[in-house]
């Protein structure tokens, strides 16, 4: 065996091993860096080479649309183009494999999530509006001032009067460390553990709904009064009657007073100290004492901001305000505090905590969205699919086989040696490129075997043609793969400009055939030139240069 051969073995033996290597799956280990203390820990996961796509393995469907049911939106096309870099962000982070997030029309927005399952998740992640701002609480009293006329815009407005919760004298549960922040200062919530009286303060329509609560701006609603108040604050007369320079936010931690279950509700500085546009990080994290929690940084315009701001506010209490919700009970701020911080969630689950971080850090949408369809895609279907498409496939490879065998006979055996070679190596490729493998993509796979083939088409015809000739074999063999070269090289650059099309400008399934095709004529050109005529080279050097060949 001359060095040629031998060096030809070696690469094509490389090459099988590397993406045998490729394929496997193995555990692998992720070294990360906590945003909050610098700390590096190992993370290891198990890793897929080949991922399934929306159709394959199932998943879900959904449309979003620009809601303007509160607010009008000028230009929603705009709003949309801004929407969906904060949608596509969002589902990065989130690591759905190989997800799908287009703009269909000018006013919606399509993502497809492969092997997720959960709806009510699914949904919240990509509706969320993201929007964070630090207030501070009203300490003027001025909802208090403004009860009389609030009540007498509800009166004018046709409200009902609606009985006041239960009284009850109880201890309040023993409130819940809902923030505290590294860098230049703390902040920690009051912690008195006073006892909480329940009191009707007066016996309006809207103000025999409300106690005050612990601490100033802190007002308790009871559960079933929360429909009736809320309606009541959607009322244009009633946002008219409201305290000007204040806001109203929801709380979002229920407690429970004797057996009856109240809410909170705080009126607010309109205007916020500080807002998410700020943040550059934020990471989800468990603390033995605090539970889960959410660590941030802001930049360092935002940790100028917030250290000026908070040192102006020394004991009063600041309010973090998620989309028009109070996160747990605002704490007292202490001292200044500069860009980092933490969000603890209180009872909330470590998966609520990785969403709060994951969609702080894409950032907050523009516009508010609504979801206008929403559907699961079973596995039952992906798996019709997948059974189908390999169905389809079987029998379109075993066609091409029986024909290259009966028709090329021994160097169609070689042409179908080089072709399992030529499937290993495009799979490789494919796990190479971390990309998912969907219903078009089998297409585009199978399409690629005919491709493949015909390179050798090209070659043998090639051959035959400088046998009758009178040629040897080994020239002829020699001459085939030389003058076919252009006519491979012409046809395959032709099909890959084509696939650089469809992958630039299409979208999920097309983009899933454009890679496919691509990678296979990648590896067709290994197959079908090299490691094809290398069988060839190592036939001839085995026969001692046959007089003969089967053709």
């Amino acid at each position: 065996m001359n060095s040629n051969i031998r060096n030809r073995l070696l690469i094509i033996l490389a090459l099988v091993a590397a993406s045998v290597w490729a394929l496997w799956p193995r555990t692998v280990t992720l070294r990360e860096r906590n945003a909050a203390t610098g700390a590096f820990h190992d993370t290891t996961r198990t890793r897929v080479p080949l991922k399934k796509g929306l159709d394959l393995q199932g998943g879900m469907y959904l449309a979003l649309e620009v809601d303007d049911s509160k607010q009008a939106v000028a230009d929603k096309a705009e709003a949309i183009d801004r929407a969906l870099k904060v949608v596509r962000n969002r589902i990065d982070e989130f690591g759905v494999s190989e997800p799908v997030v287009q703009k269909v029309g000018n006013d919606r927005i399509v993502v497809e999530l492969p092997g997720i399952d959960d709806r009510s998740r699914a949904e919240a992640l990509v509706q969320s509006s993201a929007y964070l701002q630090f207030q501070i609480t009203d300490k003027t009293q001025a909802l208090d001032k403004a009860l009389a006329r609030i009540d007498a815009a509800v009166r004018q407005g046709g409200g009902a009067t609606v009985a006041a919760g239960a009284k009850d004298t109880t201890k309040s549960a023993s409130p819940l460390n809902l923030f505290s922040a590294a860098d230049s200062g703390k902040a920690k919530k009051d912690s008195t553990g006073a006892d909480t009286t329940v009191v009707a303060a007066t016996s309006g329509p809207f103000s025999k709904l409300i106690q005050p609560g612990q601490m100033p701006g802190e007002y308790i609603v009871a559960k079933k009064d929360v429909p009736t108040l809320q309606s009541y604050l959607d009322r244009k007369e009633v946002q008219a009657a409201l305290p000007p320079g204040k806001a109203v936010h929801w709380g979002s931690e229920d407690l429970v007073l004797g057996d009856v279950p109240y809410t909170t509700l705080y009126v607010v500085d309109a205007r916020p100290i500080i807002t998410g546009e700020y943040l550059t990080d934020a990471k989800p994290q468990t603390d033995p004492t605090e539970g889960n929690l959410v660590s941030f940084k802001l930049n360092q315009e935002g940790g100028r901001r917030f250290r000026m701001e908070t040192g102006k506010h020394v004991g009063d209490y600041m309010a973090i305000v998620l989309d028009d919700r109070v996160m747990g009970r605002p704490p007292v701020i202490q001292s200044a505090i500069g860009t980092s911080g933490q969000i603890t969630m209180g009872r909330s689950t470590l998966q609520r905590t990785q969403d709060l971080a994951l969609v702080l850090r894409a950032g907050a949408l523009p516009v508010p969205l609504k979801v206008v369809e929403s559907r699961s895609i079973g596995p039952s279907l992906g798996q019709d699919s997948i059974r189908d498409g390999i169905h389809a496939g079987i029998a379109g490879v075993t066609l091409v086989v029986l024909i290259m065998l009966i028709y090329y006979r021994f160097s169609g055996l070689l042409a179908v040696a080089g072709l399992l070679l030529y499937l290993l190596f495009t799979l490789a490729l494919l796990a190479g490129l971390e990309a998912t493998l969907t219903l078009p993509g089998l297409a585009g796979l199978v399409l690629s075997i005919g491709i493949a083939l015909d390179a050798n088409v090209l070659i043998f015809e090639r051959i035959r043609e400088e046998m009758v000739h009178g040629k040897t074999v080994r020239a002829s063999i020699d001459e085939g793969f030389k003058h076919a070269m252009s006519a491979i090289i012409d046809s395959n650059v032709s099909t890959m400009l084509t696939a650089l099309v469809l992958f630039e400008v299409g979208t999920g399934p097309v983009k899933g055939f454009a890679v496919t095709l691509m990678a296979g004529i990648a590896a067709s050109m290994v197959s079908s030139i090299f490691v094809v005529r290398t069988f060839f080279l190592l036939w001839l050097n085995r026969t001692r240069g046959a007089q003969t060949l089967s053709i």
